[in-house]
């Protein structure tokens, strides 16, 4: 299954370019936020994501950076993923060496 989630950090900003760009990847369910990413552990569509993906899920992005803001957040959340064997897509950078460095912090 693929999950996509979306964020924008503030009440004014628009989340349909990125919810439109999660459904044309096929994305099955979409956690929509408008929140402030500085820490990981206040956004809670994101700790619903997490807690939702299951073995064999996508969690998909269309940015890193609406993911996680620190280096220490990717990690958090790049160890939830692994140890549920969930892969990520960041629909941005679908490149070799991001895939390296994604796997570097696990």
């Amino acid at each position: 299954m693929k999950i996509g989630y979306a964020r924008v950090s503030t009440a004014d900003q628009n989340l349909d370019n990125q919810v439109d760009a999660l459904m044309a990847f096929g994305c099955d369910k979409i956690f929509q936020e408008k929140q402030s990413g500085k820490s990981a552990d206040n956004r809670e569509q994101l700790m619903l994501a997490l807690d939702f993906v299951r073995e064999a899920d996508i969690l998909v992005i269309t940015k890193l950076d609406r993911m996680a803001r620190s280096v220490l957040d990717l990690n958090i959340i790049a160890k939830r993923l692994v140890d549920k064997k969930v892969d990520l897509k960041v629909s941005d950078v679908i490149t070799k060496a991001y895939v390296l460095k994604y796997q570097s912090y696990c």
